[in-house]
């Protein structure tokens, strides 16, 4: 054997969520030889690369296939940083510069949306910067059914992903792929809430616009990191509820009803609590009646699950998902091929994964077809 990526057994082992020490356990070797083959100090032989593949669910190609150098990693930030063990976010950072691998490489088949952001203003405020994004991206002022597909047409690649953490609600990374820069926003797939997603994607679209993506996201201050989270979080509420059309449908004698609230939530596809946060900051409730208001949805257990929780809908992530779709039905690949082209593009990893990395259908990749060369576009509008 010629070649072993000590860095992808590295990457593996991360993306699985473990520390040395529990690779090591699984394996049945001391976590100082893990080490040594995570830093190259030593190449493992066939026999235990076959383990790792084995026991880490990559196939053995994937540790000995070289990283191109035109990825460059960013900032991620994650809503929960003060209270996620540092495994849980590299394992999903790991995961998301998989998914950046994987868009370059169906990019030179498929034309992605191109990133759409306002960069040529500078914003004074989170409020500010919000009205700018609605106007540029032209979404007026009445609710957003569909964020994820909005944002997804404007060329930021959203992604579900599992965890073992709920600690983790969602998070953005930022890569550069050679010339082309990428944002990626996660969402936790364990939640299910759509008017929480909806603003934990608004709030990451506030980091997105307002904050520094070169900057040590890790070396922050509890104070500087606390900031950066409020600002978002106004962002998210002005985006999701602006001041002229949601203060004309709260204003007047339901402003202290919840069961208002409950209805405008189901018009507005944003929760109880960040209405309530958002006619305060817009003076439409005094602070006695917002602290009210909150104790009340205590009493009634809406702190934890909402009314409208489980009914409200929107569309899942779909770039990835339209992707390959058209890969496949234009006969460019087949579920066999696509896997075999990632293979041979320098990512090699079983279907099942790949679905999952892609938000795929289960088992879209497992039956086999003939293909034929074609490029094809993808454009906003299929979104």
């Amino acid at each position: 054997m010629n070649f072993f990526n000590e860095e992808r057994l590295k990457k593996a082992r991360q993306y699985r969520g473990w520390t040395v020490e529990e690779l090591a356990d699984r394996i049945g070797i001391t976590k100082q030889a893990i080490s040594q083959y995570e830093t190259g100090k030593i190449i493992p032989p066939i026999d235990k690369i076959l383990l790792f593949s084995q026991i880490l669910n990559f196939p053995y190609k994937y540790f000995l296939q070289k990283d191109s150098n035109d990825l460059k990693i960013g900032t991620t930030y994650f809503r929960s940083l003060q209270r996620t063990h540092k495994k849980h976010r590299v394992e999903q950072i790991v995961r998301m510069e998989h998914i950046s691998r994987l868009y370059s490489m169906i990019a030179h088949y498929v034309k992605f949306p191109s990133l759409d952001l306002p960069n040529d203003y500078h914003f004074d405020n989170p409020e500010q910067a919000a009205h700018i994004l609605r106007e540029y991206w032209k979404l007026g002022n009445a609710p957003i059914d569909n964020l994820i597909s909005i944002v997804e047409m404007h060329g930021i690649v959203v992604t579900t992903f599992p965890t073992s953490t709920d600690d983790i609600d969602a998070f953005s990374q930022f890569f550069r792929l050679g010339n082309m820069d990428i944002y990626v926003i996660g969402i936790s797939s364990n939640k299910k809430s759509v008017a929480r997603i909806h603003f934990d994607i608004a709030h990451e679209l506030g980091h997105i616009l307002l904050h520094d993506w070169s900057e040590d996201i890790e070396s922050l201050s509890r104070l500087q990191f606390n900031e950066r989270e409020k600002e978002a979080n106004r962002f998210a509420a002005a985006l999701l509820l602006p001041s002229d059309s949601f203060y004309k449908d709260i204003h007047g004698e339901y402003t202290t009803s919840l069961d208002y609230y409950k209805i405008l939530k189901k018009k507005w596809k944003v929760s109880i609590a960040a209405m309530l946060y958002r006619a305060h900051k817009l003076s439409i409730i005094s602070d006695n009646q917002y602290q009210y208001l909150m104790r009340s949805m205590q009493k009634r257990g809406w702190r934890k699950t909402e009314p409208l929780d489980n009914h409200l809908v929107t569309a899942p992530p779909s770039l990835f998902r339209e992707a390959i779709a058209l890969l496949l039905d234009n006969k460019i690949f087949s579920p066999k091929e696509v896997v075999e082209y990632f293979e041979s593009t320098g990512l090699s990893m079983y279907p099942k994964e790949l679905e999952i990395l892609l938000n795929l259908e289960k088992d879209i990749l497992e039956e086999p077809d003939n293909g034929i060369f074609k490029i094809v576009t993808l454009k906003p509008s299929s979104l």
